[in-house]
């Protein structure tokens, strides 16, 4: 099996799920859910709900969400919501072995909904769903505009258990070169009304690497949401990608070696500073404080649990296959792929996705374990595919050693070392099978 070139730079792919979605295609035969989930186990399962709005689309960021809605807008797209619901609770078949362990709702920017419209949001998963929300891991994620008292009262009366809020910078000047125009002081402000909810964990989103940034003002950034003692922090690496604000402004030629020096210079003077302050790395971007409440469910794992995913932006996954809808950056496909999500009837198929075989579950495990800083427990992969991984994954494992970035002291365990958990997003994409390369160089960016 041929691995992957070595990397250009230590930031190939910000790697969140893998595949990623430019590998999903259209699916011919559009196999109903029912028959996808009948074999499955649905008794630790995971549900997220996706809103594609936000208030102002920042200049860093290809998800997929449109700025703003016409009048009717977000209450079409609750409808369509509770019909997908409708459709996928049914499919999942009796409601006896159906068992949702953690919820969130993601996007875009949830809170862009009224409290009313949260409200329901809530009863869908709730009702439509049987997602117990005030009895699991909820995680919401907010921006400071609408992280409004009314919004977070309805999130904390329904059970929120984790409040992401994305900052990006307390500098206001940085903020505006990340083309995410606020104020300081609307963000404390922000931060004020979450801590009043009683939301018990807060996360802030911060961002390394905007124009202008040096180590004294990264520093800064981070003293500042420090002072508000956040359970968690995510430190996130900027990207300039393609369709997005900020590379239409700035579309580099190549790799920039001095980008990539001045984003590791911030990503290892900003993770040294939280490990100062008593938080504990879980990833190359993800920080908890040692002494926060516990959050996530025990008894779920990504790398081998399924996933519901409701909305026009999110995927779903079963054993054998990943599914989704159209994705697109561009803001006039993204507008399209709603419009023809709030008009939809028929949400009993998966339209477009990627299908799982053996190997590539094998792959997904193992990427998935790695980017964590507690690593793959071989014992566990063993039990799930009969194999040890350097029997499947030899040279891939043995690449990631000769650079420094596995350690493999522990037999009982592969985990990377300090390096390479700052080299994330390039160990991840070094890890893609050549078919999910294949469909990712092949896909039409829109």
């Amino acid at each position: 099996m041929t691995t992957a070139a070595p990397p250009t730079t230590p930031y190939q792919h910000y790697v969140y799920a893998y595949p990623h979605k430019t590998a999903y295609r259209r699916l011919p035969d559009r196999p109903a859910l029912s028959a996808l989930w009948a074999a499955e186990d649905k008794s630790a399962l995971s549900l997220y709900l996706h809103i594609p709005f936000c208030e102002v689309r920042c200049g860093f960021c290809n998800l997929f969400t449109r700025v703003g809605a016409p009048d009717g807008l977000t209450g079409a797209y609750l409808d369509a919501l509770e019909r997908q619901a409708t459709a996928v609770r049914e499919a999942l078949g009796e409601s006896d072995g159906v068992r949702f362990a953690t919820a969130a709702f993601g996007g875009g920017t949830p809170t862009f909904l009224t409290a009313a419209e949260l409200t329901r949001l809530c009863d869908i998963a709730e009702h439509r769903m049987g997602a117990q929300l005030r009895t699991v891991p909820l995680s919401v994620e907010a921006s400071p505009a609408t992280a409004t008292a009314d919004r977070l009262a309805v999130l904390a009366e329904r059970g929120t258990t984790r409040l992401s809020l994305g900052v990006q910078s307390f500098v206001d000047s940085e903020a505006r070169a990340a083309v995410r125009p606020q104020r300081r002081a609307d963000v404390e402000a922000a931060l004020s009304r979450i801590r009043d909810a009683g939301i018990p964990v807060l996360n802030i989103d911060l961002i390394y690497g905007i124009d202008g940034q040096t180590e004294q003002t990264w520093r800064h950034s981070l003293d500042a949401a420090l002072a508000w003692r956040p359970e968690e922090l995510y430190l996130y690496p900027l990207y300039v990608r393609p369709l997005t604000g900020l590379d239409r402004h700035r579309s580099p030629a190549g790799p920039d070696p001095a980008w990539d020096a001045q984003r590791l210079r911030l990503y290892r003077a900003g993770r040294d500073h939280l490990l100062a302050h008593g938080y504990v790395q879980q990833s190359m971007r993800m920080f908890r404080r040692a002494d926060a409440p516990p959050q996530g469910a025990d008894d779920y794992a990504c790398q081998t649990d399924g996933m519901i995913g409701l909305g026009c932006g999110a995927r779903s996954y079963t054993t054998g296959l990943h599914y989704s809808f159209d994705y697109a950056v561009g803001m006039h496909e993204i507008r399209g792929i709603i419009d023809a999500y709030v008009t939809a009837t028929d949400f009993a198929h998966a339209e477009v996705g990627y299908r799982v075989d053996a190997g590539e579950a094998r792959r997904r495990h193992l990427l998935q374990s790695l980017l964590q800083a507690k690593g793959l427990v071989s014992q566990e992969y063993h039990a799930r595919f009969g194999s040890a991984p350097a029997d499947d994954f030899g040279p891939e494992l043995d690449a990631l050693t000769d650079r420094g970035w596995l350690d493999t002291a522990d037999s009982t365990r592969l985990r990377l070392t300090p390096e390479g958990l700052a080299h994330s997003d390039a160990v991840g994409p070094l890890l893609f099978s050549p078919a999910v390369r294949a469909a990712m160089a092949a896909y039409e960016r829109k």
